[in-house]
């Protein structure tokens, strides 16, 4: 036996066998793995191109001209929501309105202006929060300035669409 020693029986099976490391540094604490990216966040805000809704062709015809929408034929689905159009080439995700908003009594473009403005509030703040701006596009500068009274925060264009 040249260059190793034995080791006694006896020292060997009274050895207790090591489950944890010597305990010098046991109280250091390795660093911790970045935080991983939020990958459901990003899912969720991942653009998907969902066939247009409603069955209203002269709606699905101004979103897919007026922005111009990135996937023609189809309404983009952002973090659960349904919006008419993503822009091409930009993060912009729109909302088309060619309600015939002019013809309505006052009472019901009060109403109509209500019930879209809490939706389109909302709207923004989903393409917000997947880092996208949003845009919101109306048929008449009547209903543009309905809306704009309301919530002047909105980005809000005349689309001149009609159906």
């Amino acid at each position: 036996m040249h260059g190793t020693k034995a080791v006694p029986r006896e020292a060997v099976a009274k050895r207790k066998p090591q489950l944890e490391p010597d305990p010098v540094g046991k109280d250091w604490q390795p660093p911790m793995p970045p935080e991983p990216l939020d990958r459901t966040r990003h899912s969720r805000c991942e653009p998907i191109p969902v066939k247009h809704r409603g069955g209203d062709d002269a709606h699905n015809r101004c979103a897919d001209r007026i922005p111009p929408n990135r996937y023609p034929g189809h309404d983009v689905l952002v973090n659960g929501k349904h919006f008419d159009a993503l822009q091409v080439g930009v993060r912009v995700l729109w909302e088309i309105k060619t309600d015939q908003f002019d013809t309505y009594s006052d009472f019901l473009q009060a109403q109509v202006v209500r019930d879209q403005v809490a939706e389109l509030l909302e709207e923004r703040d989903i393409a917000a929060a997947c880092g996208c701006a949003f845009v919101v596009g109306v048929s008449s500068e009547a209903h543009k300035a309905a809306v704009r009274e309301i919530a002047d925060e909105l980005d809000i264009v005349v689309t001149g669409c009609e159906r």
